[in-house]
């Protein structure tokens, strides 16, 4: 067998946590996983797995020569990755982890157009709220709003910005009313975006100072944005949202803009990758593509 190959399957399975999801994901033989596995340990002399009916663990030498199996399958795409560099075109699995939201309304559509350009590129992306660890869950790249953690080993680059507007429905408006300053806020029900245990606040830039912080009173917290926007639309009260969300909806005269005389809280938008000697081109190439075009998709 090829030693290569039966590090990919061991690797998987103690990834995947069992054989059998190791041959699914492989596209392999629930036996074949385990022929690669003992390939290993036969070779080592040493067994890796300790393996029973209802459970499997790793043994102390099996987690140390995991750990040093990914190093070495990690450098043998890097070698590959030095051929398609040559090759002047990306190829081989790109995995990027981003916003859910943002994601699929302005991240997907640039790498879909990214990907139909270089055929020889393997698209694969995870959209969810939660930070992952690049290093850890093994994606190539990472797209992140909003400040990031100081972590070594990562490298960033800003792709865009977007503001943030208030804004109503015209039927909360002639209900209502519509804040002129942040003030009058504390007069209206708002639809808050939250998490649990976490309320976003709405921030308002201050020349020189820290952003000041608003909650509205509030009787809507929802942990979806479009679900946010959908409620504001509906003139359950004013939501504090993405350029890029709304601004549709404001053409459309579905949704009006309100406290225009306030200066607008601006987020970053970030690409992350993990530092590393050589860059894969379809890195590269990918993060240049979402710089070009993604400033467009924040209008």
């Amino acid at each position: 067998m090829d030693r290569l190959t039966s590090m990919t399957v061991f690797v998987k399975a103690v990834d995947l946590g069992s054989f059998a999801a190791a041959a699914e994901d492989l596209d392999l033989s629930g036996p074949m996983v385990g022929k690669h596995v003992r390939f290993l340990e036969e070779r080592l002399g040493v067994r890796l797995i300790n393996r029973t009916t209802r459970r499997q663990s790793l043994t102390e030498f099996g987690r140390a020569y995991y750990d040093r199996c990914r190093v070495i399958l990690a450098e043998a795409e890097a070698a590959d990755a030095l051929a398609a560099d040559q090759l002047g075109e990306p190829r081989g699995r790109l995995r990027v982890t981003m916003p859910a939201l943002l994601g699929r309304r302005c991240v997907a559509p640039i790498l879909m157009e990214f990907a139909r350009k270089y055929p020889g590129l393997e698209l694969e992306l995870s959209f969810g709220d939660r930070i992952v660890d690049l290093v850890e869950d093994r994606y190539d790249l990472a797209i992140r709003t909003g400040a990031l953690e100081d972590r070594a080993g990562l490298i960033s680059r800003r792709l865009a910005s977007h503001g943030m507007i208030v804004c109503a429905s015209p039927s909360y408006v002639e209900r209502h009313g519509a804040p002129r300053q942040i003030d009058d806020l504390s007069g209206h029900h708002a639809v808050i975006y939250n998490r649990p245990g976490w309320v976003h606040p709405w921030l308002f830039p201050r020349d020189g100072r820290s952003a000041l912080e608003v909650t509205p009173a509030n009787r809507l917290r929802l942990d979806d944005l479009e679900a946010v926007a959908d409620a504001a639309s509906a003139g359950m009260g004013l939501a504090w949202l993405p350029s890029w969300l709304v601004r549709q909806r404001i053409r459309a005269g579905v949704l009006v803009e309100v406290l225009q005389d306030e200066q607008g809280y601006v987020f970053d938008n970030y690409a992350l990758w993990l530092r590393t000697p050589h860059l894969p081109l379809k890195v590269r190439l990918a993060v240049d593509a979402l710089a070009a075009a993604l400033p467009k998709a924040m209008i």
